[in-house]
């Protein structure tokens, strides 16, 4: 006899016996056993219920998982002192306030043609890609410090008080020559520190730049654009790369990010988007960025903003009055903006202007 389970009945010495299942078509209902009998060890079969599997972690398909608690330390600062450039906006007799921005993903979901449609996957590509650039180049005067993230919100980086390149150039009086070289080789001194990592940026323009009030310090912010120059590149048309799944390989809080060997360029802001990368076609994330900069000293030089018509950019045209009142920067923004394989000139710092006297 094979017994599963016995149990004390509410019966007075009388005990229930279950039986295994082999014997259960033996016996009909319940068998009642004096209380006295008492079986052997080797009569009572001990069934272990199976021990409970250890629930598997999906992360969430939004972009909120990125800083979800606990928050990886692979987002956060590699800086000792992530603030040791700011200066605080108070201080108190055992500590130092400094103000910050903190920078969160916005999902956007709505219904196009009955089927839900979501922005989740683009944000979380953008957010990955501002943090990796954040932990991996080091701070720079003329590159928006990273202070760190916020658990289960965001992105904390450092407050500039102060305005866009798109506002300064739009000033009357217009900028002296002075001053227009003193921007040109900050612009050229960050970005040649961020590409210097096999990083760019990917979404220049004069919205994405900063001017600080105090000291006219250009910042460069806004890398949610930004690939590396070791990538694979597809073409932005192409099915997207899954940010959720480098997220899911993660096994500890402590491993490094994966490399993420395919990416995607994208369109950036017109006109300083570079033609290639608006036909799909751009191979050199460097060299993109190269054309943004030289479309950003037309502005510069003119003290106001341009325009291409899309299609004849797309071709490599260039409207023939674009360098029209360049005094500065004609012949450096015709070598940035050629052709990528003319060849087109890339970003050094050996290039940087000597300050007028």
């Amino acid at each position: 006899m094979h017994v599963k389970r016995v149990t004390l009945t509410s019966k007075k010495n009388w005990w229930m016996v279950e039986m295994d299942e082999d014997n259960e078509s033996q016996s009909s209902g319940e068998t009642m056993v004096d209380a006295f009998h008492q079986p052997s060890d080797h009569e009572i079969k001990h069934v272990q219920p199976p021990p409970t599997p250890i629930p598997m972690y999906k992360v969430p398909r939004h972009p909120n998982a990125i800083f979800a608690f606990p928050t990886p330390s692979a987002y956060s600062t590699p800086f000792n002192n992530p603030t040791a450039n700011l200066a605080p906006c108070a201080n108190g007799s055992a500590s130092e306030l400094f103000k910050c921005i903190v920078k969160k993903p916005d999902v956007v979901q709505m219904e196009i043609n009955g089927e839900m449609q979501s922005n989740a996957s683009d944000v979380t590509v953008q957010f990955l890609a501002e943090l990796r650039v954040y932990t991996t180049v080091h701070m720079h005067r003329n590159i928006c410090a990273f202070l760190g993230s916020l658990e289960n919100v965001g992105i904390v980086l450092e407050y500039i008080d102060g305005r866009t390149l798109f506002d300064v150039i739009s000033v009357r009086p217009e900028l002296t020559t002075s001053k227009k070289i003193d921007y040109h080789n900050q612009l050229l001194d960050g970005l040649t520190h961020l590409h210097s990592y096999g990083l760019n940026h990917g979404d220049l323009s004069l919205l994405n730049i900063q001017v600080t009030n105090s000291s006219d310090t250009i910042k460069l912010l806004d890398f949610g654009r930004s690939v590396s120059a070791d990538s694979a590149f597809v073409n932005p048309e192409a099915e997207p790369v899954d940010p959720f799944g480098d997220l899911a390989k993660r096994t500890s809080i402590l491993s490094p990010l994966p490399p993420r060997n395919t990416e995607q360029i994208h369109p950036g802001t017109r006109p300083f988007c570079c033609p290639e990368s608006l036909r799909g076609e751009c191979q050199d994330p460097l060299l993109a960025d190269a054309y943004s900069f030289g479309m950003i000293l037309v502005c510069l030089d003119r003290c106001e903003t341009v325009d291409i018509k899309p299609w004849d950019q797309r071709k490599d045209l260039l409207p023939k009055d674009l360098f029209q009142g360049c005094t500065v920067f004609e012949d450096r923004a015709k070598a940035y903006l050629q052709k990528w394989n003319a060849p087109r000139r890339r970003l050094m710092k050996e290039h940087k202007l000597p300050l007028p006297l």
